[in-house]
């Protein structure tokens, strides 16, 4: 049964029901959204998980707050006053909406309704228009859901989104891994998901393509996709490395967001939260070396 706290964290394993349902293991993903990290992006390829691991959280937070069981091994939730999902894609013919009007319709209403206690799922917004306006609207949705600290789960295409980590520092990142295998026959390179969510951007790129190798589209089609879309991305901006001075004010506002969590919530012993305190100080002196030395300031010799 979940426990309420001001975080949403969801510990899954192995469920024997599930695996007795299943022909095959289900692959277990953990959630973790806080205060100081309540933004979460997801990238991957098409077909990788995403929109089913956003509808998992979800729904895990309904069966918590209607009193049901959670299918994990730990959960733990903020209680939300609203969930706002923008989920699918399609025309309404009845409003006579095509599907990027349904999708701002659908965003301008969790804009004017969502709240900082609200928990928020968004599944590739922007995608009914070109790429540079889609990117647009997607960053400045996301400025606004960051202005007021909603839990939000974003899933995109748009790896452009993913700088955002480096901007704020409660913006993480997290991508659907694949793995690359070759044929022995033919030697064409094919891609397996394994459906597991791991930490960082989405290395793939024009996984889009990948997907359209897998129809009967012909070959000449590809391969001509394959040319333009190299060239385009030439022409786009070149992905820009967090300074290390940026993951150091990283690294104290993680701290510093754990340390308040603690004083708020913590339960533990005088020993066992001793010994928390020492597992949070030797990750944020991990975090530091991992950032490197700091820059010298403008007064130091």
């Amino acid at each position: 049964r979940p426990e309420f706290t001001d975080t949403l964290a969801i510990k899954q394993g192995r469920h024997p029901i599930l695996e007795r349902m299943a022909r095959q293991q289900p692959v277990s993903n953990n959630s973790y959204i806080s205060e100081g990290s309540n933004f979460v992006i997801i990238t991957g390829p098409n077909m990788s998980g995403k929109s089913t691991y956003l509808k998992q959280v979800a729904l895990c937070q309904i069966m918590a707050q209607i009193g049901s069981f959670v299918p994990a091994e730990y959960a733990s939730f903020r209680i939300a006053d609203q969930i706002f999902t923008r989920i699918g894609v399609d025309d309404d013919f009845e409003t006579n909406s095509s599907t990027f009007m349904l999708e701002m319709k659908e965003i301008s209403y969790i804009v004017h309704n969502v709240s900082d206690r609200s928990l928020t799922i968004i599944d590739e917004l922007g995608r009914g228009t070109s790429a540079e306006e889609g990117i647009g609207i997607c960053h400045s949705v996301c400025e606004f859901l960051l202005g007021l600290k909603v839990f939000t789960l974003f899933a995109t295409h748009f790896l452009e989104l993913c700088h955002l980590e480096s901007l704020y520092p409660n913006v993480e990142n997290q991508h659907m891994e694949v793995q690359h295998t070759r044929s022995r026959d033919s030697g064409a390179e094919q891609v397996v998901h394994t459906y597991l969510l791991s930490r960082g951007c989405s290395e793939e790129r024009h996984y889009g393509l990948r997907a359209a190798e897998m129809t009967s589209l012909p070959l000449s089609i590809i391969q001509e996709a394959k040319s333009v879309a190299s060239k385009v991305s030439q022409q786009l901006l070149a992905k820009h490395p967090t300074d290390p001075e940026t993951q150091r004010q990283r690294a104290v506002y993680h701290l510093a967001n754990r340390l308040l969590q603690t004083a708020r919530n913590s339960r533990l012993d005088p020993e066992s939260l001793r010994m928390y305190l020492k597992g949070l100080k030797k990750q944020h002196e991990a975090e530091l070396q991992a950032a490197g030395p700091a820059r010298p300031t403008d007064s130091g010799s």
